[in-house]
């Protein structure tokens, strides 16, 4: 005679529970913003060093410690990794510009201070650390599509935006003789040329540039 303990069924195992939420990534799935950030930064290098034509996806792969396929998983293309390669150089210019501004409380400058802020800026994103990323847009523009060029051309506007009122405000006292628009373009013509030059070797700092542009432009001493 089974007694009554024996004749009760025995519990299902409870079943796990379920995570609440999104689930884990793997670790390689953590690790794909790294490797993309290591793509974009090994194809910055090499696409300003070798240009476009002259670097394979071979190259960029071992410059970002991958095997030479790798890189297709992330970007459809070469020519995709190279617009990536100029859309995060100009986002990332906007952001820092507007922490310099901000940091430096701009609506309080004289105009010739603001200018000083911003081509000083503007020599840290050309010649700076980590500065590879706007000179492939300068000098590798003809390799993208038309609507990848009127993309960035978006984020230039609103790079270059902040300078206008700058500029103007320096036309309107005197200080800058050229009319506003075309000095904008002659302006920027003239420090983007500087990543062909500068040589970090030499005894000329970021400073030094900078105090020499603003003595071009409006006549300002350091």
């Amino acid at each position: 005679m089974q007694t009554a303990s024996a004749r009760r069924a025995p519990r299902a195992a409870a079943a796990p529970k379920r995570p609440r939420g999104r689930p884990r990534k793997t670790v390689d799935e953590r690790d794909d913003g790294n490797r993309r950030r290591a793509l974009l930064r090994g194809a910055a290098r090499l696409f300003r060093r070798k240009g476009f034509d002259g670097t394979s996806t071979r190259d960029i792969a071992a410059a970002a410690g991958m095997q030479s396929g790798s890189p297709f998983y992330h970007f459809k293309s070469k020519q995709a990794l190279l617009f990536a390669v100029m859309e995060e150089g100009m986002r990332h210019a906007v952001e820092r510009q507007r922490q310099a501004i901000a940091a430096a409380g701009m609506d309080a400058l004289r105009p010739a201070e603001q200018l000083r802020l911003l081509v000083r800026h503007h020599f840290e994103v050309l010649l700076g650390t980590g500065s590879d990323f706007i000179p492939v847009m300068l000098y590798e523009a003809r390799s993208i599509s038309p609507r990848q060029r009127a993309s960035l051309t978006s984020l230039r506007g609103d790079y270059e935006g902040v300078w206008m009122p700058v500029l103007q405000a320096l036309h309107d006292a005197g200080r800058l003789k050229a009319d506003v628009k075309l000095a904008r373009l002659m302006i920027f013509g003239a420090l983007n040329w500087s990543v062909q030059w500068f040589d970090r070797r030499k005894e000329a700092s970021l400073d030094d540039l900078t105090s020499a542009a603003l003595a071009l432009f409006i006549g300002e001493r350091a």
